[in-house]
Formats: structure tokens, C-alpha cells, sequence
């Protein structure tokens, strides 16, 4: 690992647990760092929680995190849209998430929306949603991509993101998305500013070689790749991507750590 690291920022599904399911020794990795003054936040493209609901899942888990840790691409978008005060979308997206938008005083609606926000809706990726998307977007909505990643790791295996129906809906409109989430580097920078951080002191900590690691060297930030949650030897392989460090999971840090 490079010398002059500081502070991390840590994806979470894949990093910290997959499924219902904490990865060993991440835990401990992660109260070793406080006790030795290394600062973190978690950066994560996860759209179906809210931010407190995903602390609660986090401190379920044995991870006590408090929710400002936490960053998210609906709080990004969030920003965007009351930067450019427009306050009604189309939330194309599933759980809880919606808490977030309504909390900061956003409309949510189906008709005369400012932006249709994709996000991670799983089930909800229904033919009529997709659809009433479409004629949303071809009514003068802009799209707000939460995230575009292609696939994420389950308890039972892969499953499809929000990447392939962004894709879709611009296929369709010949409309262009705003991405929200990683590697957007306003997203990496809104975390890192909270840290009081530059790019020389933070690291990026991520399973996704694209998205978590590359997104952060292209800003200058030091990419770490674990070998946990999606990650595939063929995808790493093909990548054209060279991490500053590969660890077979993030309890390996405390060996590259220095103290």
C-alpha cells in the first residue's frame, strides 16, 4: 500500500458482509483502524435502503456504523436536484429508499417530474414502471442513474443491477444519464471532503474492479481490490486494471497497515 494513506473509503455489500452474512474478521479489521487513528467512510452504490435503514442493517450485523459513515448515491442526488431546484421525480427503485428523497422535502410523483432516478428495483422492474419511465423521459425528464453497475453478489449468487435498465431506458430515449453513485467523482469527493481529505491520503477499498477501483485511481486515489463478494479472476483479468493492492478480504488490511 502506498505511503501517506490516511483515511479509507469502503464499499460495503461484498466488502463487509454478503447476503446476510458478515465476512470474517472485517469487523475487528475495522475497530483495529480507529484504535490506530486511520479514519473511513463507506461509500456504497446500494439503492434499496435508506441511510438509516442501512446503518440499522450494518449494526444487525455487528458492524456499529453511524449513518453519517454512510454514503449513498440517493444522497447525491438529493444535492443534485436541490442545486438545481427542481424537487419532482419518478423514483424507479425498490425498499425503503424513497424515506430519503421525502425526508429532504422532494416530490415524488408520477407525472410532470423534473428527473427519472434509476436506482437498484430489483422485482419492481416491472414492463408498466420501465414503461411509464420511457414516456416520462420523452416528455422532457432528464435520468438520474443511482448507479450503473452491470451485477451485484447475493447470498445465492449474481443478480442483475440497475446498470442494464439505465442502459435500456437510454437505448430508448437517446437520452444520456447522470450518474449518482461510484465511480462518479463528485460522489467520491462528497465523501471525502467529510473526511477533511485529498486524494493522496485516501484509498478506495472495493470488490468491483471497475467501479470501486478504477473509478478511484482516475481521480488519483489509491484502488484496493478484495477478493470477496462479486469478484471474478476473469473479470480482474480482462479488466486492464492494476490495483495498488489485492487482499483476499478486507481483515487482511491490518497487515498492511502502518502504526
Amino acid at each position: 500500500m502506498k505511503s501517506g494513506i490516511e483515511a479509507f473509503l469502503i464499499d460495503l455489500d461484498g466488502v463487509l458482509y454478503v447476503g446476510k452474512n458478515p465476512i470474517p474478521g472485517v469487523r475487528e479489521c475495522l475497530n483495529f483502524m480507529q484504535d490506530h487513528g486511520y479514519i473511513y467512510r463507506f461509500v456504497s452504490n446500494s439503492t434499496r435502503r435508506c441511510r438509516g435503514s442501512v446503518a440499522e442493517r450494518l449494526n444487525g450485523l455487528g458492524y456499529d456504523v453511524p449513518a453519517e459513515y454512510i454514503f449513498t448515491p440517493p444522497m447525491a442526488a438529493i444535492e443534485h436536484m436541490k442545486r438545481l431546484r427542481k424537487e419532482r421525480c419518478f423514483l424507479l427503485t425498490a425498499g425503503d429508499v424513497h424515506l430519503d428523497f421525502e425526508n429532504a422535502g422532494i416530490t415524488i410523483a408520477e407525472n410532470d417530474v423534473d428527473f427519472v432516478v434509476v436506482g437498484d428495483a430489483g422485482n419492481d422492474f416491472t414492463f408498466d414502471r420501465l414503461n411509464l419511465a420511457l414516456r416520462l423521459i420523452l416528455d422532457g425528464a432528464e435520468i438520474l442513474a443511482l448507479e450503473r453497475d452491470r451485477y451485484w453478489m447475493e447470498s445465492d449468487g449474481i443478480v442483475l443491477s440497475a446498470g442494464p435498465f439505465v442502459a435500456a431506458l437510454e437505448f430508448a430515449t437517446g437520452k444520456k444519464s447522470e450518474l449518482m453513485g461510484k465511480p462518479s467523482a463528485r460522489f467520491f469527493k462528497m465523501a471525502m471532503d467529510d473526511m477533511g481529505k485529498s486524494v493522496k491520503q485516501v484509498a478506495m477499498i472495493g470488490d468491483d474492479v471497475l467501479t470501486d477501483v478504477q473509478g478511484a485511481q482516475k481521480m488519483g486515489i489509491s484502488g484496493i481490490l478484495v477478493k470477496t463478494g462479486k469478484y471474478r479472476e476473469d473479470v480482474m483479468a480482462s479488466s486492464g486494471v492494476a490495483p495498488d493492492l489485492v487482499l483476499e478480504s478486507l481483515a487482511q488490511l491490518v497487515d498492511h497497515l502502518k502504526f
